[in-house]
């Protein structure tokens, strides 16, 4: 009997490209589908530590929305490293200004916060509108 596990190569990994549409979603559902994509849960061959995951192309963020009383309340913070370098942005001017950050730092949060999570997010794109520069690449779209 033979009780070794098996882990996936690298040359096994094949990487398909997905559309998620954003529009008229909550932005954490749209995040963790991205999330999962990014990181190949949504596999049968998904390993922990390797980057098994697809591309994923978020179309319509300008038009995600934030349940409860979030638009007015949620406060993003960030710090310079200097003394008093603490900046705040609401929410509500973050998805007026760029509502692309808004969900990258949404999907960065749900990702390994090391060295495999910054590769994963390498292969995500965010577009404000219903265009993508991607057709190339033939993606799918994304049911959720």
């Amino acid at each position: 009997m033979n009780n070794t596990t098996y882990s996936v190569k690298k040359s096994e990994i094949q990487r398909k490209w997905y559309i998620l549409d954003a529009a008229n979603k909550p932005l954490g559902r749209v995040a963790t589908e991205a999330a999962k994509l990014l990181a190949g849960k949504h596999k049968p061959i998904y390993t922990k530590n390797i980057d098994t995951g697809d591309h994923v192309i978020i179309l319509n963020c300008k038009n995600v929305i934030l349940t409860g009383n979030k638009l007015n309340q949620k406060i993003y913070r960030h710090h310079s490293g200097y003394i008093g370098g603490m900046k705040e942005v609401a929410a509500k001017n973050i998805l007026e200004k760029s509502p692309e950050k808004a969900m990258t730092l949404a999907i960065k949060g749900m990702l390994p916060h090391n060295t495999l999570g910054a590769q994963m997010l390498k292969k995500l794109r965010v577009y404000a509108g219903s265009e993508h520069e991607n057709q190339a690449q033939k993606p799918e779209i994304w049911n959720f």
